[in-house]
């Protein structure tokens, strides 16, 4: 990528580097993380000025959360993160495009299967009975962000030959009356297994995020049970806490 400064514009030498450093950061290199950042030094030896002109550029990535500095390391651009809120209950897809984010699917699975007793005593469905169960891996362009498992109480009506691809609670509703209501969820910490590690490219004990679901319809009664292995380089859960004064 050629730059070059110029030295007679009314724009100043670090808002012009930082523009530079805001396109170099946009190559899919550096949004991987595969490649580090042009050192000050060189950068200051490439473009004629002082290293704390390109030191200003670089603070103002780093203080919007564009790039970290690691000692020993260098510089790299951060993997953005999807961020999602446990307050405002809306689908992965919806958050995914609300942030510009085209949703890529890895993964569409669902098969009737006889499912363990979690599932079962979850549901409040006899263990005798086999159950839909719905497998996604979804992310975009750049990485795989979740792996999610759904199984579905039988009175939902669910067949096998819906489209999955759209929006779970829409597809619910849609074609089959199933309005959901509440989500009641535990969130914890683990280590990827070696399913896990290899269903969302990781390395295996890395820590993810999971996410145990129970999903109610309006009448208070089982639809869906679910959990979901978070990708932790990118998804992130936000909640804003308010004291009680």
């Amino acid at each position: 990528m050629n730059f070059k400064l110029d030295q007679n514009s009314p724009v100043p030498l670090h808002a012009q580097i930082e523009v530079y450093l805001r396109e170099l950061i946009k190559r899919e290199d550096y949004i991987k993380g595969d490649k580090l950042l042009p050192k000050e030094v060189a950068l200051s030896k490439k473009l004629g000025v002082s290293r704390n002109t390109i030191r200003q550029a670089i603070n103002k990535l780093v203080h919007e959360g564009l790039i970290e500095r690691k000692k020993g390391i260098g510089t790299k651009v951060i993997a953005k993160k999807i961020s999602t809120r446990l307050d405002n209950w809306i689908s992965f897809t919806k958050e995914m495009r609300n942030q510009g984010i085209e949703v890529v699917n890895y993964l569409v699975n669902v098969a009737l299967v006889q499912a363990e007793k979690e599932v079962y005593d979850a549901l409040g469905v006899p263990e005798t009975k086999k159950v839909w169960k719905l497998e996604k891996i979804r992310g975009s362009k750049e990485a795989k962000y979740l792996y999610s498992v759904s199984y579905f109480h039988p009175r939902i009506g669910i067949t096998g030959d819906e489209n999955f691809m759209v929006p779970l609670y829409e597809l619910l509703e849609r074609e089959h009356d199933i309005i959901v209501s509440t989500s009641k969820e535990k969130l914890k910490a683990v280590s990827a297994d070696t399913k896990i590690a290899e269903m969302l490219d990781v390395k295996k004990e890395m820590a993810i995020l999971k996410r145990e679901r129970l999903v109610l319809d309006v009448g208070d009664r089982p639809v869906e049970y679910n959990t979901v292995y978070y990708h932790t380089d990118y998804f992130t859960y936000d909640i804003d806490i308010k004291r009680e004064l």
